[in-house]
């Protein structure tokens, strides 16, 4: 896999210990890291990354808990939507803070040299409040263009199958 993907370094078969120091000397080495697992023997190279991802909702719950984002399925293909996710997420925030930042200055100097009353000025607050909200929500529709995700029975471990096939219907 890591000649697919073009990964000149490859450390396998480690204990969490080894991960651990895998991930502490690449940031000793100033590089920034991104952990990515399932599993408790991740979660002590989860919590030492820069930033962690644990992998499927079914992945253990130490590995969850441990990382700062967890996915809900275990497609490797996502982190790269994952990045601009919140590449588009903090270019939101930022608009958002710019424009109510403005909105207000506005407003408040309008109202100070009586270009509008009161009354507007508050109206004129809640529209702000409704951009701020209209702009964020386009961060709804991102992802839409991704596959969904699908697991074969082949995909699944042998655990996951008899957890699936002994529910019963509608549960």
């Amino acid at each position: 896999m890591a000649a697919e993907i073009g990964c000149e370094e490859v450390a396998a078969e480690c204990l969490p210990q080894d991960k651990v120091d895998f991930v502490r000397a690449m940031r000793d080495k100033g590089f920034k890291t991104a952990v990515v697992g399932d599993g408790v023997n991740d979660a002590p190279a989860l919590a030492a990354g820069d930033i962690s991802i644990a992998m499927g909702a079914a992945g253990s719950e130490v590995a969850i808990n441990t990382a700062t984002i967890a996915l809900m399925n275990n497609d490797l293909r996502r982190i790269p939507f994952l990045v601009q996710l919140s590449k588009s997420t903090r270019a939101i925030i930022n608009q958002n803070f710019l424009f109510g930042i403005f909105f207000i200055f506005v407003g408040v100097s309008s109202a100070a040299f009586g270009f509008i009353n009161p009354i507007v000025a508050a109206v004129l607050y809640n529209v702000g409040s409704l951009v701020v909200i209209f702009n964020s929500a386009r961060l709804v529709r991102q992802g839409e263009h991704l596959e969904p995700f699908i697991t074969t029975p082949e995909a699944e471990s042998p655990a996951q199958r008899s957890t699936v096939e002994s529910q019963p219907l509608g549960a």
